[in-house]
């Protein structure tokens, strides 16, 4: 396959045509090829008939096979093949070559196809051409209409020796049926099946011979006949059905093979594959301090379709743009340090380096394009100015209107107030409506933590809460527990901020039970799971301070007094103002996110 694969490449020539290439109308030929033979298999069934192997696998799996069908159809739509790079000459002019990539998988190996087999095909044929971000995704779709295609190749075949074989079963029926009532008239039936003139095909000879062999000695003289027959293109029934019987077992295998590539491609994760095959993703994880590749799909798939966009309206290649961008990455690592942003591919796909960019890899700029970037510079200008113009046109034609009615100035000044206000709000109204139409939102890029948090990212998920009663603090212990327990990824700490309720002095005698209940659980949870986890739970607990504005004993400004001295800790102070601190206050120094939690 690897040596196909690089043959493969070579071999191609792109054309800068794109024509029609009537995949979906092929689809639709498959289906109905695919369809008419499983209907006459099904009557064979019905009528006790013996069928082919190959024929049990198609009836058995055509439910899978029309499944891949709509797939297909769903995700193939009429303009999805315009944009990939079609193949000038060859067998298949025209044709996208990521269909005829997929066309040669199949039939080279005999319509099995699994990920080891797939990943050397494609490996090797980009070590000569790299293929498209584009053909890389289509690589799911066409290998199922390329599979969809074998299988119709072999039901053609099915169905030609389902044919064969009920003629086959309507002559013996009637030799068999003559053989017993009235032997000395079978000549006749033999002249009549001679008249009609069946087809000597493997089906037909090795269905008859089986029906009729070993029965009634009249029934010789017609296999004899079919001996003769044969004899003349120098064949013997025995070839003949051996012939048959080793082309319905290639077909057996063709067919069980593709029914299982359907499986495969059902089952496989092909954004993994993407990643693994795309070059472009090989050149943008060389990201200079790594960060693009410890962010999650989506943000990576974004930046590539950005390169790929790119690529269009350039002359260069995706990976050529790719290289491009990492380049500007590099060469800001070194003006403005590692840790800056433009130190990051992304700043010159998705921030405002892109400009930078596109002039590097001679991007012809589109107008739209152009006008929305303006516009997301002074974003504020723009709204109000659309607003005062709906506004404007508003009022204007009423201006127009009014003297034509001969209204006074008076009343015409106090319905231009009111038509004032009203043309405003439905301005607003209108604007509103026009933004969410015209402007798409953007997701932030994101970091990928699925595998755990990585010690330059621990985080602390901290719940501030009143310590009120017994049963209150028993239940936040134990929430605690459970938010530990569904998580259990290292650089994660879990913490109760606390304080007491106000109250009319700075101590009351049911304040060190409750603080004591819950220093008891904290401790309890880290003795639990600290062979394991390490003491990843905390207790940071402030006494009350004097509120004269209220009159009060209370925690000081509450829960953002609570998150404000936290921060402190955090930043390596501020543990005076806590009360009873449960946990090693250095290991909080590393946490760089707080998670805040509501205590329900």
């Amino acid at each position: 396959m690897e040596q196909h694969g690089r043959t493969l490449a070579a071999s191609h020539r792109l054309s800068i045509q794109y024509p029609d290439d009537g995949l979906l109308t092929r689809l639709a030929d498959n289906e109905d090829v695919l369809t008419g033979t499983c209907a006459l298999l099904t009557t064979a069934v019905q009528a006790n008939r013996r069928i082919a192997p190959a024929g049990e696998w198609l009836l058995d799996n055509f439910y899978l096979i029309k499944e891949q069908v709509r797939t297909a159809r769903r995700h193939f739509s009429p303009g999805y093949s315009r944009t990939l790079p079609r193949l000038q000459g060859g067998v298949t002019p025209g044709l996208p070559r990521v269909y005829d990539l997929a066309l040669e998988s199949i039939s080279h190996g005999d319509g099995h196809v699994d990920q080891d087999i797939l990943v050397s095909f494609v490996s090797a044929y980009q070590s000569v051409i790299p293929l498209t971000l584009g053909e890389l995704w289509a690589i799911p779709i066409m290998l199922r209409l390329a599979l969809i295609e074998n299988m119709r190749r072999i039901g053609a075949r099915i169905a030609a020796q389902r044919s064969g074989s009920n003629s086959a079963d309507y002559w013996a029926d009637r030799m068999m049926e003559m053989a017993d009532k009235d032997p000395k008239n079978l000549v006749l039936v033999i002249a009549d099946m001679a008249r009609s003139g069946p087809l000597m095909v493997g089906s037909f000879v090795a269905e008859f011979a089986r029906r009729l062999q070993g029965q009634s000695p009249a029934l010789a003289l017609p296999l004899t006949w079919i001996e003769q027959l044969l004899a003349e293109s120098s064949r013997t029934i025995e070839q003949a059905v051996q012939a048959e019987n080793q082309e319905q077992a290639a077909e057996q295998v063709s067919i069980s093979n593709s029914i299982g590539s359907l499986r495969f491609l059902e089952a496989t994760d092909w954004r993994t594959f993407v990643e693994d095959m795309s070059v472009v993703e090989q050149k943008l994880r060389q990201d200079p301090d790594g960060v693009y590749g410890r962010m999650d799909f989506l943000t990576r798939d974004r930046y590539r379709h950005v390169v790929e966009n790119l690529a269009k309206r350039a002359a260069l290649t995706e990976l050529e743009v790719a290289r491009k961008a990492v380049h500007l990455a590099h060469e800001g690592a070194a003006e403005h340090g590692p840790d800056a942003r433009q130190a990051h591919v992304g700043y010159y796909l998705i921030d405002t380096g892109l400009p930078r960019l596109e002039l590097c890899a001679q991007v012809r700029r589109r107008l739209g394009a152009m006008a929305s970037r303006l516009a997301g510079r002074m974003p504020l200008p723009l709204y109000l100015g659309a607003i005062a113009l709906v506004t404007l046109a508003l009022c204007t034609g009423l201006a127009w209107w009014a003297p034509v009615e001969g209204i006074g100035p008076w009343t015409l000044g106090l319905m231009g107030l009111l038509c004032l206000l009203c043309a405003s709000q439905l301005a607003v109204a209108l604007v509103n409506w026009l933004a969410t139409l015209l402007i798409t939102p953007e997701l932030l890029p994101r970091m990928d933590y699925s595998d755990g948090i990585p010690p330059e990212a621990r985080t602390l998920v901290v719940i501030p809460t009143l310590l009120v009663h017994a049963d209150r603090i028993d239940a936040l212990v134990a929430a605690l527990e459970v938010r530990f327990l569904a998580i259990r990824t290292p650089n994660l700490q879990f913490c109760l901020l606390t304080d007491f309720p106000d109250a009319s002095a700075q101590i009351l005698p049911q304040d060190a039970p409750l603080l004591a209940l819950a220093q008891t659980g904290i401790a309890a949870l880290n003795e639990k799971y600290a062979a394991q986890h390490g003491r990843c739970f905390f207790l940071l607990h402030r006494p009350r301070q004097w509120n004269p504005r209220d009159a009060v004993w209370m925690g000081f400004e509450r829960k953002r007094g609570k998150l404000a001295d936290l921060n402190a800790v955090l930043r390596g102070g501020g543990l005076d103002r806590f009360s009873l601190v449960v946990g090693a206050p250095d290991e909080l120094l590393g946490v760089r996110y707080v998670i805040t939690l509501d205590t329900d």
